[in-house]
């Protein structure tokens, strides 16, 4: 999926050098950093991969045809991004700085990346972790008890952006706060947590793959901010991406920091953890799959539509999911819930009360759209337009008129110190509104301070005129 392979590509591209070159020593990652690139760029690194001599630029700049000289630069800077291409001077490799000063003679291929893609592709895949004995498979859960977990946890991240409970939660309450907070969804204020609302319900919009990337990212930095090294942990999350969905790995062969790493996953859904008398394993879901998968061109998402939008306003919804339900609760009243259908209906209240969150008309439209029944969707439009043009006259309509927290001044003894106040307030560009004859003046709440500061100023200033 392009978004996710987006999310992917820049975060390695904003890590330092030397770490990002340390990173290309595990197979795993080279393998993960090639199905992230465009098919060009791809195309590109496949050609210089057996090539051991520096490659001139001028030979490079002749490799597209006119019409793709857009796709050839676009490549070319993502692959110097990531430090996948290294520029060439006639004598040697350049510096970032001095590849950017001036046009490199040649290019070639990282060769930290380059033997380990070598190696890849000549050898096979990479040698996975151990599993453990054939005697623990039969408490294994089956594929689907696996996939109900793995989804049933994901949700649980979610829903921590439509109802954020409390922070006196347990470990993995506590992992999961911290990740959100760190990806700025939510905020904590002393021992409550509050959803950012203009930033958390766009977030629930996005595709299952864009969304386990932007959490992920978020994870290996509060990962860091705990003081373990970011590059262990991206190779690692990497590797977990290439291990078989519902094969059991002992934790034995774990470091410390990737034990704890497994722990603290397994409450976001990427890995289910056992117990057994002498060992304990750690089993791979569908989603530490997509961390991998999800970066190919080709990857599809694997949500299915289930909206279905009337012109009366009411909203069918053919879903067991409590998240979908909670989400769908933003922007409508729901009026029954039955075990696999939710019925609810948009009206200009339940509509004022999403937009009063922070959430647009546009954003309520494009869930819709985006989530719409497969029936509906194959007919367009799937949300009807009286429809969507009703939620965004009543978002119009909110918007005619903004609101301004005030201070209202009056009962002032003469007119002289009514004005000389009201000055004051005008010209500080506090003054919101005046009448002159009931003197009485509105002024903007934050300026309040410094207007009571004025009064006080000018009444001392008459007692000391009074006493002389």
């Amino acid at each position: 999926m392009v978004e996710s392979a987006g999310l992917f590509a820049d975060y390695l591209a904003s890590l330092p050098a030397a770490q990002l070159d340390r990173l290309y020593s595990s197979l795993y990652t080279c393998q993960a950093v090639l199905r992230s690139l465009p098919p060009l760029a791809k195309q590109y690194v496949l050609r210089l991969l057996f090539l051991t001599d520096p490659v001139p630029a001028a030979l490079v700049a002749d490799w597209p045809k006119p019409e793709a000289q857009s796709k050839h630069k676009a490549s070319l800077d993502r692959l110097q991004q990531l430090r996948l291409l290294l520029a060439c001077s006639e004598t040697g490799s350049l510096s970032a700085a001095s590849a950017a000063a001036a046009a490199p003679a040649a290019y070639r291929l990282n060769p930290t990346f380059q033997q380990q893609l070598q190696h890849a592709l000549t050898s096979g895949a990479p040698v996975s972790r151990p599993s453990v004995p054939a005697s623990v498979a039969s408490r294994l859960p089956s594929a689907a008890e696996l996939a109900a977990h793995a989804t049933s946890h994901w949700e649980s991240v979610l829903m921590h952006l439509v109802s954020p409970p409390s922070i006196a939660g347990g470990h993995g309450a506590a992992v999961i706060t911290r990740v959100l907070i760190r990806a700025g969804l939510l905020i904590q204020t002393g021992s409550s947590l509050s959803v950012v609302s203009s930033l958390a319900f766009p977030f629930l919009l996005k595709d299952r793959n864009e969304q386990l990337w932007a959490i992920v990212s978020s994870y290996i930095e509060s990962a860091q901010d705990r003081g373990h090294d970011s590059g262990d942990v991206i190779a690692f999350l990497l590797e977990l991406g290439f291990h078989s969905i519902g094969t059991p790995y002992s934790m034995s062969t774990l470091t410390s920091m990737q034990q704890e790493v497994v722990e603290e996953i397994a409450q976001l859904g990427f890995v289910l953890t056992q117990k057994g008398r002498h060992d304990q394993w750690f089993i791979p879901t569908h989603l530490a799959a997509a961390l991998s998968s999800s970066l190919s061109e080709s990857a599809t998402s694997d949500s299915e539509g289930f909206i279905v939008v009337e012109t009366n306003f009411r909203v069918y919804a053919y879903t067991q999911s409590k998240l979908q339900a909670e989400i769908l609760s933003l922007f409508m009243r729901l009026e029954y819930r039955l075990p696999n259908l939710v019925v609810g209906i948009m009206n200009r209240e339940t509509v004022n009360n999403a937009l009063a969150l922070g959430i647009v008309a546009e954003q309520i439209v494009q869930y819709m759209r985006k989530n719409a029944h497969p029936q509906v969707a194959i007919k367009p439009p799937v949300v009807p337009e009286t429809v969507v043009d009703q939620i965004r006259l009543w978002e119009f309509d909110r918007n005619r008129v903004a609101t301004t927290a005030a201070v209202l001044y009056d009962d002032f003894p003469t007119q002289e110190v009514f004005e000389a106040i009201a000055r004051h307030a005008q010209q500080i560009g506090a003054l919101l509104w005046k009448d002159s004859k009931k003197r009485k003046f509105v002024v903007r709440a934050d300026a309040h301070d410094s207007v009571r500061t004025f009064i006080r100023h000018l009444g001392s200033k008459k007692k000391r005129r009074s006493d002389a």
